[in-house]
C-alpha cells in the first residue's frame, strides 16, 4: 500500500487529512492555499459540505457526517473526509465548476488509491456519500456549529 493511503487511513484528525489533501493537490496541480477554517454544522440534507466563495471556511454537514460514520472503520471514515475535503479544497482554490471539481477529485483519488478502495468508490460516485441517507437524517432544530480547532495550522506564525 502506498504512503498516501496509509496516511489517510491512519490519520487522527481533520488537520492531518487536510495536510494530505493539500500535498496531493500541490503535487499534481501545483496550487495550494493556507488559512482555511473547518466548521461542522447542520446543513440542509442535500448538501454534504460547502465552501462559500471568497471565504476561508469549509463547512461539513454534521448530519451527513454523523450518518456516514455509523458503523464505519477509521479507514472508511477518513476516506470519506478525505474525498469531501478534497472536493471543497478545490473549490477554495477557485475551481468553481462542479463537474470539473468532481472530475479532478476522481482523477486525483485514482492516482493514489486502488479502484476497490473506498475513497475511489466515493470519488467515482459508486458508493453513496450520505445523500442516500436523507430520509434518516435528523431534521429538527439545528445545533450550534463547531469550529474545529487547530485546522490548517501549517505556515501560520504566532506572535507571542
Amino acid at each position: 500500500m502506498n504512503s498516501i493511503v496509509d496516511e489517510v487511513e491512519s490519520a487522527q484528525d481533520y488537520n492531518s487529512i487536510l495536510r494530505i489533501v493539500k500535498r496531493v493537490v500541490e503535487e499534481k496541480l501545483g496550487i495550494r492555499r493556507a488559512g482555511l477554517m473547518l466548521i461542522i454544522a447542520d446543513a440542509p440534507p442535500g448538501i454534504l459540505a460547502y465552501h462559500e466563495v471568497g471565504s476561508n471556511a469549509i463547512v461539513l454537514n454534521r448530519r451527513h457526517l454523523e450518518q456516514w460514520m455509523v458503523g464505519k472503520t477509521r479507514a472508511e471514515s477518513n476516506s470519506y473526509v478525505f474525498v469531501v475535503l478534497l472536493h471543497e479544497y478545490l473549490h477554495s482554490l477557485g475551481v468553481l465548476d462542479e463537474l470539473e471539481v468532481r472530475r479532478l477529485v476522481r482523477a486525483l483519488v485514482q492516482e493514489y488509491f486502488t479502484p476497490d478502495h473506498i475513497a475511489s468508490k466515493l470519488a467515482s460516485g459508486e458508493l453513496g456519500t450520505g445523500r442516500e441517507l436523507v430520509q434518516n437524517i435528523y431534521l429538527g432544530r439545528a445545533r450550534d456549529p463547531i469550529l474545529v480547532k487547530d485546522f490548517d495550522t501549517e505556515h501560520l506564525s504566532y506572535i507571542g
